[in-house]
């Protein structure tokens, strides 16, 4: 059983402006609730008691919110206040607070409702170490709502993933969510940098995996997101 979760919550939400003006992007509301509580509600339902987060752009504001939550689970904080890490930098940073053992790892500006069964359970029961070194959530491009982007990966029989080349489109899109090993966060570049490197030392080794999202998926990265996904989540 995998209770441990990183949650990202370090970036600047330039794409989010002028609503991260004053406050994190973590912490812009949608349906009534910030996005990190969206995310934070579905790694409690999938068995998550200690979520490490990292914070850099107004991080004050983000610790007081974590400080008045009353979920029950143990939050470390990763304080990157001195240096924006990107994503694989945070997670080498945060490094000793995640243990030994796999976690889950999430954005905080995506939003997922699960399907016929509860997503990260799903994926834990697919998790197989003696195979992977990362297991990714994704979602089929027509299903990726409010993203434009090409797609991110295909996906093989087996489940193994390969990145999408250059100027063509993949049918697979990276829904933030994911299972890594901590084997996988060795030797990393000097510099900030994201998790990309990881995932292609994983692909390499033939260790990348990935599992479809069977419920919505919605990429809120912009204000105009927003109405959109309040709209479809009103209807259902």
């Amino acid at each position: 059983m995998i209770d441990t979760a990183m949650l990202m919550a370090a970036g600047l939400g330039k794409r989010m402006r002028p609503l991260t003006a004053t406050r994190p992007k973590p912490l812009v509301k949608v349906a009534g609730k910030a996005l990190m509580d969206h995310a934070l509600d579905r790694l409690v339902a999938g068995g998550i008691r200690k979520v490490v987060v990292n914070v850099h752009y107004l991080a004050d504001t983000v610790e007081a919110h974590l400080r008045a939550d009353r979920r029950g689970i143990e939050f470390l904080v990763s304080d990157e206040r001195a240096k924006l890490l990107e994503t694989g930098g945070g997670l080498v940073h945060a490094r000793e607070l995640l243990g030994d053992r796999p976690f889950f790892c999430a954005n905080s500006d995506n939003l997922w409702i699960d399907g016929a069964q509860e997503t990260l359970g799903m994926m834990q029961r697919i998790w197989d170490p003696d195979r992977m070194d990362a297991l990714l959530l994704l979602v089929p491009l027509a299903r990726a709502h409010c993203h434009s982007g090409p797609g991110d990966f295909h996906m093989g029989p087996c489940g193994q993933i390969s990145r999408r080349k250059a100027a063509h489109v993949a049918p697979f899109v990276f829904t933030g969510v994911q299972i890594l090993s901590p084997r996988l966060l060795v030797d990393p570049p000097s510099e900030a940098f994201s998790t990309n490197v990881f995932w292609n030392r994983a692909i390499e080794a033939g260790r990348l995996y990935g599992v479809s999202h069977p419920g919505l998926w919605f990429d809120v990265g912009t204000p105009r997101a927003i109405p959109v996904v309040e709209a479809m989540l009103a209807h259902g």
